[in-house]
Order: C-alpha cells, then structure tokens, then sequence
C-alpha cells in the first residue's frame, strides 16, 4: 500500500495558497486528505483541487487534529500562534513567512541547495524569502565551486510579491491610468503602475529595509556560510508577476564565464537562457508560471578580474514560495519523516 499523507493549507485563499493547490495537484503529491485553512471571514469558501469542490474552514485547534503536514502561507503573526500549536498536535509546519527564518533551532530551507538540513527539524521548518530563494538557485552551483566572497545584488520585484490584492492594485492603476484617472495606492504606499520605488518595508538605522536585510542574513544561513559579504538593493516594479535580480558576485579565485555557463546550464532547478546576437535574456513574462529560475546575461565584471554579473528571473509565487514549500513537503516524503496514516 502506497504511503498517503494528512496535508492543511494555513492562508488557502491567498495568491501563495492557491499556488499551493495547483502545485500540489500538478505534482501529485500523495494524499490522504487536503484540508483547507483561513481566517473566520474566509470560511465557508469554495476552491477546485483534483476537479472536486473544497469547503474553506476557519483555523482553530480542532482543524489541526490529524494534520501530518501544515503548508502555512498567513502571514507571520498567524504563523506565530498556530505554527507552534499544530507542532503539538503532531504536525510537522513548513512556515512560509518570516515568523521562524532566522531561529536557530529551525532550518530554512531551499531544497536544491541545502536539503541535508531538513534533518534538523523540531517540527517547524521555514520556507525563505522568495527573493532569497531565487538568488540561492541561481548562484549556489557557482558557490559549490568556487567559494563566493561578496554578493551584491539589486531585485526588481512584482506586485505577486504584496499578495493577490497588490496584483489586483496594479492592474486596477494601469487602467485608470490610461484613462487619464487618478492612481489610487491602498496596498503599496504609492502607485506601483508605470511607476517604481524602494522595497516599502521598515528601514534599519543604516538605510536599509527589511526585505534587503532578509537576502543578507537569510543566505548566509542557507549556504551556512556566515563570512559571506551581502548588499542588496530591492526595488518595487510595475510587473505583475515574477521577480528579476542583477547579481553581481565576487569569488575568490577568477570563475571562467563559459566554465559558469557550463554548470548553470545543467544545474537543478536552473534553465539557462542566453542569445547575445539577439539580445535575448531572461524576462518575468517568460518566467510566469514555470518552475525554474532563468538564468542568463553571465559575463565577467570589467572592474574585477574575480568577479562575475548574471541576471535572473523567477516566479515569487511559485518557485520563491508554493512550489518551494511543496518540495520540501516532498524531501520529507523521501526521508520517510512524515507520520503515514496506514502508520496509526
């Protein structure tokens, strides 16, 4: 008999839990149930999953029995209160906010570059930030090789990246826009349409944000290699969906540009993309909606005889979060360390 497992989705309604269900059903996951998990006022919902009609429920204690595994994309004040309580109902959590990333007592986790540290869990295993989580695909086969020094890194980041309401805003500008209306901003704090601006979250006391902060400390975990150099740049564009970065990375010895490309080009999860007679590189339209991290524009750094630039594009939704979260779900499957229900 086949091993099935007991799955809930903690923020199902949102644009991250919906991916979830698709990505679930794409890959075929096994399971044994799907239960579907948000806020008071999303209950009673309805969402398709393997053509059947699934009924929304409010999270509570109770919806957490009998869970083997929580996919938890609510945000990190939710994940704060029912992380810790689905642990204790058995569950193991895969945590896609920011609540648990930086605990050392929880790995975070992007499984083509460090799936070794899923053995460390106690029961909660964080998912890392998307912009993160494309960089580390992109240039973790390149570290493996030769050790990177020093990152610097500017993102161009989509609207996907604010959830489904900020896509929602964007489209909604671009047409007032071109109607001659007003902009109105509600989720950004200023128009994202034809327009960009600085990553909007917190500032710290030396300039930079949050989401700036997260890249530096986050890929330092993930490559357990604390001496990495970070400094990123991370900016909001008018771009639906998808998030582009402009990487530039020293190492410590000079890395041929056509030896890069020859890792690159078979490296898992990577698809390289590069015409330089047509000056065709990697773009979020063509990113939207597939699995791997583009790739492309590698060439050496004029100013560094150790330094290389790529440029890469991603699906902050999928890859930088459902699909991310699902395949660690997987590697728990294949490490045998997820309860079966023919186990109880």
């Amino acid at each position: 008999m086949s091993q099935t497992y007991r799955v809930a989705i903690l923020g199902a309604t949102g644009a991250v839990g919906t991916e979830l269900l698709e990505i679930l059903e794409q890959r075929k996951f096994p399971l044994a149930e799907l239960k579907l998990l948000a806020s008071e006022r999303s209950a009673g919902k309805k969402l398709t999953f393997r053509g059947e009609s699934l009924s929304v429920e409010a999270v509570s204690e109770t919806a957490l029995k009998d869970v083997d595994v929580l996919l938890a994309s609510a945000g990190g004040s939710i994940s704060k209160v029912w992380a810790p309580k689905a642990v204790e109902k058995g569950a193991i959590v895969v945590d896609n906010s920011s609540a648990f990333r930086m605990n050392a007592d929880v790995p975070l986790i992007v499984p083509e570059v460090n799936p070794e540290a899923v053995q460390n869990h106690k029961g909660i295993i964080a998912n890392p930030n998307c912009t993160t989580i494309l960089m580390s695909v992109g240039i973790f086969p390149l570290h493996k090789v030769k050790r990177i020094k020093r990152i610097v890194v500017a993102t161009y980041q989509s609207a996907s990246g604010a959830g489904a309401k900020a896509m929602e805003e964007l489209k909604n500008q671009s047409l007032d826009i071109l109607e001659g209306k007003e902009a109105v901003a509600e989720v950004f704090p200023y128009p994202v349409a034809f327009n960009l601006f600085p990553h909007n979250s917190p500032l710290n006391s030396a300039g930079y944000c949050e989401e700036e902060m997260k890249m530096v400390n986050e890929t330092r975990k993930i490559f357990n290699d604390m001496d990495i150099r970070i400094t990123a740049s991370c900016v909001r564009v008018p771009v639906l969906r998808a998030h582009s970065e402009a990487i530039n990375l020293e190492f410590e010895t000079p890395f041929e540009v056509e030896e890069a490309r020859k890792i690159l080009g078979k490296s898992e999860g990577v698809k390289l993309i590069e015409d330089w007679q047509a000056n065709y590189f990697p773009m979020p339209l063509e990113a939207t909606g597939i699995d791997e991290v583009l790739v492309g524009r590698i060439r050496q750094d004029i100013s560094h005889r150790n330094g290389l630039e790529l440029w890469l594009c991603g699906d902050q939704i999928r890859k930088g979060a459902a699909l991310n979260a699902v395949q660690i779900a997987e590697l728990l499957v294949k490490k045998n360390m997820l309860p079966t229900v023919t186990g109880r």
